[in-house]
């Protein structure tokens, strides 16, 4: 078989340096886009933070009316090639060396200490810094600080091993005495030391069960205390019916009156079950909306968040460089950071443009929402914003992902406007987003001592016209985190 050379066309679609950037950039959170920015202005020396003037900002805007969807981000614009000859544009003014200052050093840091007055101010107190211990630490502490003997300490500090972030004791006491392995020590010691501990703060904490943890609570409550009685021994004897809400069952073998039933159930309720969560600490997670929608002049208008989008530049002086440089290293150094910054700059452009075009074609399809709330939330799929703003889908995933919408009815992500249908009698579809609003709406409006089932509910929703079967009532309820209906009854 000879070798030849054939030739041949074809298509190839090539992933540029540039188009993996700007996809990179367009799936990125707010969060995570400024820490993006930081590091690209911490590696190229010639991209600097737009300076912000006093002026008013010149917020882009889009209005719902005037868009035109039919345009798409990946067109160069026309204000790009201002960037190109940046040696033009370079400005002669230059700052003096030494700038007037209107304070001296002598005058803010001196060698003699103040001469104290009697009083002590708040700013002069030294920061100390923020502790955020764990409900290990603070038993730890409070362990510290109790008179136990050498043994009584050893079994403390076993104890305090064995509780979980909730509070609650994993081991028996005989696994912690078995664990200790001296036998000079006896169960009976290891039950003391933890009632001991069962007084720490948080009340309750280093319980065995559920019971044991309420028990201890009430221990603390005055003994004038309505009812405090009567809750000891539903705790005691009868959780489990409490658990289920059988009342009926549960004033039958107590005796209770609906009442006295109640309010005994209601000092239950003010105990708290997992009292080590009191102490735990949780990480706040923030969120900064992407874009804001707000209504001007009877149309809805998105702007985007100018917090969350810096302005960045190129160094004019840095780049006039390149063509005054004698030396051809530094020209190349300087020419090559200089198209970064500028792709950079356009990825970022290009980004904005396209989260502000999906935004305000998401706005544009739900403006029920927006005008009268879930229930009037229409179904959408990624497919149908594709379309309108003609970009794949998958652009759209990455727009829509961990980026979020300030609106007047709160802050959501632009993936919660995007729902599957539900077919109605009259042929129109129903979006499952405002299937769970009309669930809420009538869980929120039931009778408490009868509350709805699911059978009960999807009868009500097809009076509406909307015909949902009761596992997907059971399925929409579930992620509510909303419990059935034998565990809402109430008194």
């Amino acid at each position: 078989m000879k070798a030849s050379l054939q030739l041949k066309l074809g298509q190839q679609l090539t992933m540029t340096p540039q188009l993996q950037q700007a996809i990179r950039l367009l799936q990125l959170s707010s969060l995570e886009l400024q820490q993006e920015i930081q590091q690209a202005l911490d590696s190229n020396p010639l991209l600097e933070l737009e300076e912000e003037q006093f002026d008013a900002p010149t917020e882009r805007k889009q209005d719902i009316a005037d868009t035109d969807f039919s345009e798409t981000t990946a067109q160069p614009q026309e204000q790009d090639n201002s960037t190109v000859d940046i040696a033009e544009s370079l400005t002669k003014e230059s700052l003096p060396e030494e700038l007037p200052m209107d304070t001296t050093w002598d005058e803010v840091f001196t060698a003699s200490p103040n001469s104290g007055s009697g009083a002590s101010r708040e700013d002069d107190m030294p920061f100390q810094g923020e502790t955020s211990e764990g409900l290990y630490e603070h038993l730890e502490w409070q362990k510290n600080l109790t008179p136990f003997s050498e043994t009584d300490l050893a079994i403390a500090t076993a104890i305090i091993d064995a509780i979980d972030d909730q509070g609650y004791l994993t081991q028996s006491t005989e696994d912690i005495l078995e664990a200790m392995g001296n036998p000079e020590i006896e169960l009976d010691e290891v039950e003391a030391v933890l009632k001991r501990i069962q007084h720490f703060d948080p009340v309750g904490v280093a319980a065995r069960d559920l019971s044991e943890c309420l028990l201890i609570q009430l221990s603390h409550f005055s003994p004038d205390t309505p009812h405090l009685e009567n809750a000891r021994m539903l705790i005691k004897d009868h959780l489990d019916l409490i658990a289920t809400r059988d009342f009926r069952l549960l004033m039958r073998k107590t005796k209770l009156k609906e009442d006295e039933l109640r309010d005994s159930i209601a000092l239950i309720q003010t105990l708290n079950p997992r009292p080590g969560l009191l102490i735990t600490p949780v990480d706040e997670e923030y969120v900064i909306p992407d874009v804001s929608v707000s209504k001007k002049n009877g149309r809805w208008v998105v702007e985007l968040n100018p917090d969350c989008m810096p302005k960045i530049n190129v160094n004019q002086q840095y780049a006039a460089m390149a063509r005054s440089t004698k030396s051809q290293a530094d020209s190349q150094f300087i020419r090559g950071h200089l198209q970064e910054a500028k792709w950079f700059i356009k990825s970022l452009e290009s980004r904005n443009e396209t989260l502000l075009k999906v935004a305000n074609c998401i706005v544009q399809y739900q403006q029920g929402f927006f005008e009268y709330g879930e229930e009037a939330m229409k179904p959408m799929v990624l497919n149908d914003i594709a379309e309108a703003v003609e970009m794949h889908e998958s652009t759209i995933s990455r727009v829509t992902t961990q980026k979020y919408m300030h609106t007047p009815k709160g802050l959501f992500e632009l993936k919660y406007f995007f729902s599957s249908h539900v077919g109605t009698d009259d042929g129109g579809e129903c979006s499952s987003t405002a299937i769970r609003a009309f669930i809420k709406k009538l869980v929120a409006a039931e009778n408490q001592k009868k509350p709805l089932s699911d059978s009960k509910m999807a009868q009500l929703l097809a009076e509406q016209g909307i015909n949902v079967a009761r596992r997907t009532i059971a399925k929409y309820r579930e992620a509510m985190l909303i419990p059935p209906s034998n565990q809402r009854k109430s008194l």
